[in-house]
């Protein structure tokens, strides 16, 4: 059972969560089932039900046809919970449609126990139904009932996984994981708080929750810390408490802490891409309902500056607090990108390999020059323009940064043989690190966290001495200064027969022997007159030769009525 389940949901939509594209497959289906078994229910006049019964199965696609009815049934309420979530009302019609699963998985179950069934089919029956009543109960909000359906389908799916080999016990033990997080949830709800902390460990392995439980789990913690932020009233920050008022920017602050911890046990780079856009999101909606409380509050920032002589309000410097851990946080998420781009620039390095995009210095480059633009906005908030320790521990930071970005600079310039320009680079690049060693001092402890200068310093050093070498072979090498100017020549053949070179595309299919087609070459244009002489040519009168007009007055006119004519 389960194995046609999953193949057929794989296959027909649910691998991008697409249910309404599985529902019309499982309707098809079904149409086809029953006209191969002769099994309508009725025609198009009229319709006639008939059921399955133990004594018509002779053959095992009957069982299919009630299979097929369930997962339609659950695949109509799993398209109604997508849409529920705009359409509040439609949380009824996908309750009935669980139902109907429910109903069909018992009949299935029922029909199952009839000798024509092998045990196999029976226990998969069994965990289907259990596996569809819980998430029934689930959605019902029934934890405890929902909690036993779901053990009893990891029961059985376990058992099934144990008794068989394991490429067979793949299936299984996926539906375990699957139905995991959501007894762990029942059990939360129940009264079992130790529960939490093992979803959010769920959560971090599996890179996100899925499905039905995504959403409850992300409310759930969103509860969680609104209780407790209904006890935090202030946050302190570099030497100045802030009133926090806004139920939001509590929320926050509260999960700040667990979400940097989060972060920090990430297994893998997708899992923390993952949660520092998470972590970011948040920020900015809390960000955004600051800065909603800013508006209002324009004039009487204002009149606050003038009296204070220059000090921020509280609600300002609680924009700034938070400003502060977005960039900061976007600064994290742009450093272990980096660091996974030079450790996918190592790999590459020893085993070059083609296929996919390999990373280039170019794209670290980029990434340092965001961190070094987020730094430079760090500097300007408002309320820390006079914190001279900050400003130190800021540009320090900055000078960290820049030397990583002057290296990966000098790294690219590498690749292209420009060696002057590099080794010139590296210097930059030592100089930068030897300001901030001579600077750190009792900024020490905030360095911590960067990229180890003195690590760059000797990478440096040994690509300086690379680098020479490199330019030495390269200026002896005679063939490796002609060669690329007789590719970049690009002349065809018939123009460099007195150069001998070899050049392998002269038996290669495209041939360059000629310029076809060739190019425009000058001819001489038709000739130009000019008749000069006209304008000197002084013409003979012909006044005695025009015939002269009669003049004709009052009289020709009288004449011309009366029809006389001269």
């Amino acid at each position: 059972v389960l194995q046609i389940v999953k193949e057929s949901q794989q296959q027909h939509g649910l691998r991008h969560g697409d249910f309404q594209r599985y529902r019309g497959y499982c309707s098809r289906r079904l149409r086809r089932l029953r006209k191969t078994l002769n099994f309508k229910m009725g025609n198009r006049h009229k319709f006639t039900g008939k059921k399955v019964t133990e004594e018509i199965l002779s053959d095992n696609r009957y069982l299919l046809l009630i299979l097929m009815d369930a997962e339609r049934a659950w695949s109509y309420a799993m398209q109604l919970k997508q849409e529920a979530n705009t359409e509040p009302r439609k949380r009824f019609h996908l309750l009935s449609r669980l139902r109907k699963a429910v109903k069909h998985a018992e009949e299935l179950e029922r029909l199952c126990e009839s000798n024509r069934v092998d045990a196999k089919t029976k226990l998969e029956a069994q965990a289907y139904m259990a596996y569809l009543t819980g998430m029934l109960r689930f959605e019902h909000q029934e934890w405890k009932a929902a909690m036993e359906a779901f053990n009893k389908c990891k029961t059985i799916y376990e058992k099934l996984a144990n008794a068989f080999t394991e490429e067979q016990a793949v299936l299984y033990n996926q539906r375990v994981e699957e139905i995991s997080p959501n007894i762990r949830y029942c059990a939360y709800n129940i009264g079992d708080q130790s529960a939490m902390n093992e979803l959010m460990q769920m959560r971090l392995r599996s890179g996100g929750t899925e499905g039905l439980l995504a959403e409850k789990l992300e409310a759930l913690i969103t509860q969680t810390r609104a209780k407790q932020a209904a006890t935090m009233s202030e946050v302190e920050w570099r030497g100045r408490t802030v009133p926090v008022k806004i139920d939001k920017v509590r929320i926050f602050l509260l999960g700040l802490a667990d979400n940097e911890a989060a972060i920090a046990q990430a297994e893998n780079e997708e899992t923390k891409e993952r949660l520092f856009e998470s972590l970011l999101s948040e920020c900015r909606d809390a960000i955004q309902a600051v800065r909603e409380e800013l508006k209002p509050d324009q004039k009487q920032r204002e009149h606050s500056l003038e009296n204070d002589s220059g000090k921020v309000s509280n609600i300002q410097y609680l924009h700034s607090y938070l400003t502060y851990i977005k960039l900061s946080t976007a600064i994290k998420r742009n450093e272990s990108m980096a660091q996974a781009l030079q450790k996918a620039l190592l790999q590459q390095q020893r085993s070059d390999e083609d296929g996919k995009r390999s990373p280039r210095p170019q794209d670290l480059i980029r990434l340092y020059d965001i961190i070094l633009q987020n730094l430079v906005e760090l500097t300007q908030l408002p309320g820390l323009e006079e914190d001279k320790s900050f400003q130190k521990e800021t540009g320090l930071k900055t000078l960290v940064y820049k030397a990583y970005r002057c290296f990966f600079i000098a790294q690219s310039y590498v690749l292209v043989k420009k060696w002057s320009e590099a080794l010139v680079l590296y210097e930059r690049v030592l100089k930068y690190a030897r300001e901030v060693q001579s600077g750190a001092g009792a900024h020490r402890n905030s360095l911590k966290e960067l990229p180890d200068v003195q690590d760059l310093i000797t990478q440096v050093n040994a690509e300086k001495y690379s680098l020479q070498a490199a330019a030495i072979l390269d200026a002896n090498d005679p063939h490796e200064n002609e060669s690329p100017s007789q590719v970049k020549d690009g002349k065809p053949l018939s123009e460099r027969f007195e150069t001998f070179c070899l050049d392998p595309s002269l038996v290669s299919k495209q041939v360059n022997l000629v310029h076809f087609p060739p190019g425009f070459q000058p001819i001489p244009c038709k000739p130009l007159f000019f008749d000069l002489a006209l304008n000197h040519v002084a013409f003979p009168p012909l006044e005695d030769k025009v015939e002269q007009k009669a003049k004709s007055g009052l009289t020709g006119y009288i004449k011309g009525i009366f029809g006389f004519k001269s």
